[in-house]
């Protein structure tokens, strides 16, 4: 049976976005530091980075698992998985997101649209309790962009809000579904802020500087949308 489409519907992005991972991965390091020492925790941050440009995703577990491969014998290890498993990620929920979902959620459905590995990323919305506010609607995929057509399927909508800090993402998704979705770039975290990234992508068709921000729109301000510019 085919889900009726909605006539606008809402997808936010995680992190940064809705929750401050910048914080979570400064509280990851001080804790690498603590117990396996400065010079294995840059190591383990090697890895991590080596794993990305494989995957194109974030897979701080599967960074651990590498580590482990390299390191059998450190115990401490362990502890820093249980430390990602059980981090108290409601605490670092921006000011409002919650309030943020629940408003729009007025006007049309809420899901997330994230990216991520099977394990982490699952955990991080349910603990964070980003996943009860949106009613279990949760689209974890490798490349979220590339999967546009799978997110219509089982989330259809005439017409789309994403909210994200990555225009990068943003300006993908406005190509493929050009004035069917308004774009919000939150600038929160390391990747909305860099100069380069600024440069190199066009605007999205709304700009805020926190996601608390989208309390002071109203639906018609996020109907409105344009064509995308440059690299379409």
């Amino acid at each position: 049976m085919s889900k009726s489409q909605a006539d606008i519907a809402f997808l936010f992005d995680v992190d940064n976005t809705l929750l401050d991972n910048d914080r979570v991965i400064a509280d990851l390091q001080a804790h690498l530091k603590r117990e396996v020492g400065p010079e294995r925790a840059e190591h383990y941050w090697q890895l991590f980075k080596q794993l990305r440009g494989e995957l194109g995703y974030a897979d701080y577990l599967g960074a651990l698992q590498r580590y482990r491969g390299e390191y059998p014998h450190d115990p401490d290890i362990i502890t820093v998985s249980r430390f990602l498993l059980n981090y108290p990620f409601a605490d670092r929920l921006f000011p409002r997101a919650l309030e943020v979902i629940k408003q729009v959620q007025q006007w049309g459905p809420a899901a997330l649209l994230t990216d991520g590995d099977v394990v982490f990323q699952p955990r991080k919305v349910d603990r964070s309790g980003l996943s009860e506010a949106v009613a279990g609607q949760v689209f974890i995929y490798l490349h979220k962009e590339k999967e546009l057509d799978d997110v219509e399927q089982r989330f259809p909508a005439k017409h789309y809000v994403v909210v994200e800090d990555k225009l990068r993402l943003l300006a993908a998704i406005k190509k493929i579904w050009g004035v069917r979705v308004t774009t919000v770039f939150v600038r929160q975290g390391h990747y909305a802020v860099d100069p380069t990234i600024l440069a190199d992508y066009p605007a999205a068709d709304i700009s805020l500087d926190s996601i608390s921000g989208l309390l002071q729109y109203d639906l018609a301000q996020l109907r409105v949308t344009t064509t995308s510019k440059k690299g379409s």
